[in-house]
């Protein structure tokens, strides 16, 4: 996302361009879900946030930056939600957490979250994005795989490769769950809590 300047003093409202930033983005979400990331353009992206063209490229550069944007807004609030996974003691719980909060955000997002799988091959910046969130939660699903018993390490039956496995596995699941309905993604956290589970040696 574009930096912005350090804040001065204390700020009890949103600057106005805060306030236009999320919107562009809002619009953003939304005609990926009417027209499509290829049939979208910027002039669509304006005119639905209430700005001109002109006013925003002042934000984003492009359609692709706008994108970006929105994956990196996606992806952080991926992560705060799970991030509990990597600190809860007791592994079943940390599993039953994460996929739980996993679910809920694919509810909310998952047509971002596929338009970042779909891209990220594409779109360097994407790439990044996605691959930098995949690596937060191999070492999340890492920690409670240890935290249950499997062996630190990068072999295929220790704890890393494990995790690893684990992540690209859920992801692939939820992208072509979550394009089916709501009960299909469910069904599908479930199983694959179920095979973490036994990846945990917690069920046999």
């Amino acid at each position: 996302m574009p930096s912005r300047p350090p804040a001065r003093g204390r700020r009890t409202t949103e600057r106005k361009g805060d306030v236009r930033e999320r919107a562009i983005l809002d619009t953003c979400e939304a005609l990926l879900a009417h027209k499509g990331y290829d049939a979208m353009t910027v002039g669509d992206v304006a005119r639905g946030a209430g700005i001109t063209r002109g006013a925003l490229y002042f934000y984003f550069g492009s359609k692709q930056e706008v994108v970006t944007a929105l994956v990196a807004r996606t992806v952080e609030h991926l992560w705060e939600r799970s991030r509990a996974t990597a600190q809860t003691e007791e592994p079943r719980q940390a599993i039953a957490a994460a996929m739980q909060r996993t679910v809920e955000l694919w509810n909310e997002h998952g047509l971002v979250m596929r338009t970042a799988i779909d891209l990220s091959l594409t779109v360097p910046e994407i790439g990044e994005l996605w691959n930098h969130t995949a690596d937060l939660f191999v070492a999340a699903i890492t920690a409670v795989l240890e935290r249950a018993g499997i062996q630190a390490g990068t072999r295929p039956d220790q704890a890393s490769a494990m995790a690893r496995a684990l992540c690209w596995m859920i992801e692939r699941t939820f992208y072509h769950a979550s394009q089916e309905s709501r009960e299909n993604l469910q069904e599908a956290s479930k199983t694959c809590e179920h095979i973490w589970l036994i990846s945990a040696g917690l069920i046999t």
